[in-house]
């Protein structure tokens, strides 16, 4: 499939006893520092745009840093930080660097919490100024902020407004300034309201201020009226310089967290599995951050979870489970196999239940689990089958008619290879597309040429364009009857708005086929209304807006759009016939009951902000792409 920049990772670790507890119990003080490098390269597949870190260290003394960060862009970012990081550390004596007390008193990087990222931007903006973590510092410890998040938020204009409102100036246009920008100035506020209450109401001074600022903070009266304005998928997390901290998840489940907790660490992350892997524990020692609640961590290693924002309607995002999730996790495993085993009533259709002559196979590499399952699938239906041809009084009586049922079998080969990242630094149309073409490779020999059908899986058809220039024409080659490619998730037919980095409307293929067949039918009269209706609905409150593309798809059956995206993708120069099948939505819940958030098929955007992008994404393409095809 086309590579999806999608959403990003978090990691977090807050230790609770003192530094020389892990180096007498690890054998050495790095413990924290050690596992978060772990959680962040186990979770590589979330961010390769990018990789950053922030630790504080809780016993610093006036005049030493206390908040350190280190931050690199690239995919070998996660390699380079920790490599600065740990090169600081080569000139120490080796009895010295041994040392927790030194390293506490002394080292940069020895601290009790840290926060670590993993970029993948869904905005084209890049560069080291835009990967995470963000320091907002102040010269009060309790108003440094260190911000990290994995989200998008849909109502950016309106948060940019309150803080111009407030005075401030931000400096930049971009959702995690103005999340930093907004969550600073309430904690700004806050330390000034308990800085008033010690001085004034309790005749305190000085240091001793300081430290009751310090001890009374609380990070629930900050973080909760800044998340109250957030429209989108986000997991947001924050510490302070005088070690507070704090993770929080949209209320409508969209975006994923994960922790563990016991009596020496607290650790956060994007995926389950990671922390299974990485601190040893069961899936059931692992739990989920739930809708609208938080996870704060106090300066004295105390935690507790609240429920910050009301929960909204579960909407959690079934493409995390589809494609974006390690497939590790041992739900996310089952529910892809399951993916594959639901097309295999469809699949059969398709090659007309010719299983003597069908090889199966998938496109590398998500698609593996999906494709057990199909298999998996396709041998209970030949077990049925040949059980039925088993019963038949006539079949029994003949050896060699029972040696041929017996025989039968699905044929699975590994027919699709993917080669390495081939770079297409040549800029002529026609020369880059062939380079492109070969980033699949076939398994010459591997089906019968003219007499085997070629059924393929693969977890998604986004675009089109890798299936068009690349997979569909090199498996052409092996000169099959029939290519039928399988999607393991149903037609993606809207923007994500959320955190994933998909297509504009315009180049979804399924969009595309949908507004051809429109055409085709002589309904183009569909296409105008939806615009209409969608221009008319600007300046309506988010709340009332309805999704008005999905007019463009409401004619129309999934088959019909999977037909006649068939007939779109098959090329001239291709021989065997062409067949799409897709998952149903109905499929897709059924695998995965527990994430129904479905819009990039459904259309039905879990927040107001969703369908407001949708129509003006779909205003942008009548008013820049359609007539100008037209």
């Amino acid at each position: 499939m086309e590579t999806l920049k999608h959403e990003c990772g978090v990691a977090m670790i807050r230790l609770l006893q003192p530094l020389e507890y892990y180096h007498r119990k690890y054998g050495t003080w790095m413990y924290a520092l050690n596992k978060l490098y772990l959680l962040m390269e186990k979770q590589h597949n979330r961010g390769q745009d990018g990789a950053g870190f922030a630790c504080v260290k809780l016993s610093a003394t006036p005049g030493e840093e206390y908040m350190f960060r280190e931050r690199a862009a690239g995919t070998g970012a996660i390699t380079e930080i920790f490599e600065t990081v740990y090169s600081q550390y080569r000139d120490i004596a080796p009895e010295r660097l041994a040392d927790p007390a030194h390293a506490a008193a002394s080292l940069p990087f020895a601290g009790e919490l840290y926060m670590g990222h993993l970029r993948y931007s869904t905005t084209g903006r890049s560069g080291l100024a835009y990967i995470h973590p963000f320091l907002r510092r102040s010269n009060w410890r309790a108003c440094n902020l260190a911000l990290c998040g994995n989200f998008n938020l849909t109502n950016t204009d309106d948060i940019f407004a309150e803080i111009r409102t407030s005075g401030q100036h931000p400096r930049k246009y971009a959702d995690t300034y103005f999340i930093l920008e907004q969550v600073g100035h309430l904690l700004d506020t806050e330390a000034d309201r308990l800085r008033r209450q010690f001085e004034v109401d309790e005749g305190r001074t000085g240091l001793e201020v300081t430290r009751e600022v310090e001890r009374h903070i609380d990070l629930s009266r900050i973080v909760q009226p800044a998340a109250r304005t957030w429209d989108g998928g986000f997991v947001i997390c924050g510490a302070t310089g005088s070690g507070e901290s704090f993770t929080i998840r949209d209320p409508w489940g969209i975006r994923t967290a994960f922790y563990y907790a016991d009596d020496e660490i607290v650790v956060i992350a994007s995926e389950r599995p990671v922390i299974q892997t990485v601190m040893n524990v069961q899936a059931a020692d692992v739990r989920e951050l739930g809708r609208g609640e938080a996870l704060f961590i106090r300066r004295d290693g105390t935690w507790r979870t609240e429920q910050l924002l009301e929960p909204r309607a579960l909407s959690a995002c079934s493409f995390e489970r589809i494609y974006f999730s390690r497939g590790s996790d041992r739900d996310i495993y089952r529910e892809r196999k399951q993916l594959g085993e639901n097309l295999v009533a469809p699949i059969l259709r398709k090659v007309d239940g010719d299983l003597e002559h069908t090889v199966f196979s998938f496109i590398p590499n998500t698609a593996e689990m999906a494709y057990f399952g199909m298999l998996e699938g396709l041998q209970k239906h030949l077990d049925r089958r040949m059980e039925q041809q088993l019963a038949e009084p006539a079949v029994l009586s003949d050896p060699e008619a029972v040696r041929r049922i017996l025989a039968q079998r699905v044929r699975s080969e590994k027919v699709v290879l993917k080669d390495i990242k081939l770079r297409t630094f040549i800029a002529e149309g026609n020369t880059r597309n062939d380079l492109a073409a070969h980033v699949y490779d076939i398994t010459y020999g591997s089906i019968e040429p003219y007499k085997d059908n070629l059924v393929v899986i693969d977890d998604s058809i986004v675009r089109g364009t890798t299936l068009r220039r690349s997979i569909i024409s090199i498996l052409d080659r092996l000169h099959p009857r029939r290519i039928i490619v399988v999607s393991s998730s149903p037609q993606i037919r809207y923007p994500d708005y959320y955190g994933i980095d998909m297509s504009s409307l315009g180049e979804f293929i399924a969009f595309r086929t949908a507004i051809d067949l429109l055409k085709t039918r002589g309904m183009a009269h569909v296409i105008t209304d939806a615009y209409d209706r969608a221009r008319r609905q600007q300046g309506t409150p988010d709340e009332l807006r309805v999704n008005c593309v999905k007019a463009i798809y409401a004619p129309f059956t999934d088959e019909d759009i999977s037909d006649h995206m068939a007939r779109m993708l098959t090329g001239s120069d291709i021989h065997a016939e062409i067949g799409i099948v897709f998952q149903p939505l109905e499929g897709l819940h059924r695998a995965c009951p527990h994430h129904p958030g479905d819009w990039y098929f459904s259309g039905d955007y879990p927040t107001p902000g969703g369908t407001r992008l949708v129509n003006r994404a779909f205003i942008q393409y009548m008013e820049q792409t359609y007539r100008h095809r037209s």
